[in-house]
């Protein structure tokens, strides 16, 4: 798809029995994800980042329990690390991107997802619950 992203990292699923396969519109969004996702990594100095789960089919999706509007469900969201990095500063080095959320979730990721009309909403998700980024 880009340089650093291929269509199969962006569609790995630990659930192999289920069909992880986008469609066309799917597709589409994950391109787009894929060059933003460039942006991330240039912006974070070229170091490496290991996708945790971007696109998820609905069957994934129902598999790992989230929400039916999830932006993965539309290939527009990825959950990710940067070994050499923290959650937290992750965040901090993103948020002059136009993504529509960017959340440090369990300080071990971080998400990110665009849309055509980015709300830059800035979150923490914990055990705590979900809470702006300060």
């Amino acid at each position: 798809m880009t340089p650093h992203f291929t269509l199969a990292e962006l569609t790995h699923t630990d659930h192999r029995s289920l069909d992880n396969t986008p469609n066309a519109g799917e597709l589409a969004n994950l391109q787009r994800l894929a060059e933003f996702l460039e942006t991330v990594k240039t912006t974070l100095g070229g170091k490496p980042i290991m996708i945790n789960s971007a696109f998820r089919s609905k069957a994934v999706n129902d598999a790992v329990g989230s929400r039916d509007n999830s932006q993965h469900r539309l290939g527009l969201a990825a959950d990710f690390r940067v070994p050499s990095m923290a959650p937290d500063a992750v965040v901090r080095a993103l948020l002059k991107l136009p993504y529509d959320q960017i959340i440090r979730e369990f300080d071990a990721w971080t998400h990110i997802s665009i849309s055509d009309k980015p709300r830059r909403q800035a979150l923490i998700i914990d055990k705590l619950g979900t809470r702006p980024f300060v």
